[in-house]
């Protein structure tokens, strides 16, 4: 029989790319810088990189303090000057309402003195009730309309999915609502206190609902002035009290209808009124 050749000692390259990860002159560098102390050269770069990166770092946190503290600081400024802007404006409402007060009462001085003038102040005062610019009290009912609670539990599958800023109850809910209390004998309206008159709008911009470019919030609070008994028992059979129930079914709104002894609404904001026509006239 022939010789046998030897095996070869060495790994296959498969089996030394799949095992050796490290390239052998690799390995002997470090086995050299192992073997070598560091020079004074080296540890001077390496205390120098060491401050570099420490000063980085230290600008890099001042700069974001300094930028949180200018944040905090024009966040104070905006909600001071809300509040200032709130505070004129509640200055000036009631400068209003005292002049309106005043007017009121001269104008009654004048048109009480005869017959004919009172004739005309009752028409004037029957119209102004109409228009909600006054302010009224009385008996009535409140329908209180609001969100479902947000989703805690996702494995929860009865609670319909929606984002944080996706609304359920719209616009039109609440403007079917309002129309739905006029036409079963309410006097007057209001929405969480903003007073319905022939100029107010209810609608949403985004996931924000108005009421007369007022900013409302839920649960959204309609009060009805008017007999209770007639509101509660012509509003139960109405379209919008179905809409609502069925919205209460299928979405997890929360819709409760009570009375009320004690009802107080605001005046209705007014509106100029560049041009009018007599209705029914075109």
């Amino acid at each position: 029989m022939g010789e046998r050749a030897a095996r070869n000692p060495e790994p296959s390259l498969l089996r030394s790319l799949m095992s050796e990860h490290l390239d052998l002159g690799y390995a002997a560098a470090a086995a050299n810088r192992r073997a070598e102390p560091p020079s004074v050269v080296d540890r001077l770069i390496l205390c120098l990189g060491a401050v570099l990166l420490g000063w980085v770092l230290g600008v890099a946190v001042a700069h974001a303090a300094g930028s949180e503290a200018d944040f905090s600081g024009e966040q104070s400024d905006a909600l001071a000057g809300v509040r200032d802007a709130e505070r004129l404006s509640a200055e000036l409402d009631r400068e209003r309402q005292s002049l309106t007060d005043q007017v009121d009462s001269a104008r009654s001085s004048a048109l009480l003195s005869d017959a004919e003038g009172s004739v005309v102040l009752e028409s004037l005062r029957r119209v102004e009730f109409a228009a909600g610019v006054q302010p009224v009290s009385g008996t009535g009912i409140v329908v209180t309309v609001a969100e479902p609670p947000a989703r805690t539990d996702l494995s929860d599958a009865s609670m319909p999915r929606r984002s944080s800023s996706e609304a359920v109850v719209l616009d039109r809910d609440l403007q079917v609502l309002v129309n739905s209390l006029w036409v079963s004998g309410a006097e007057a309206i209001a929405v969480d206190d903003v007073r319905i008159g022939p100029g107010v709008t209810i609608r949403q911009a985004g996931g924000a609902m108005l009421v007369d470019n007022r900013p409302v919030f839920s649960p959204y609070t309609v009060s009805a002035i008017g007999s209770p008994d007639i509101l509660q028992t012509r509003f139960s059979v109405s379209d919008a009290y179905l809409r609502l129930s069925a919205i209460a079914q299928l979405y997890k709104v929360s819709f409760q209808l009570q009375s009320s002894d004690a009802l107080d609404m605001p005046a209705a904001p007014t509106r100029a009124i560049d041009a009018a026509t007599q209705g029914g006239d075109r």
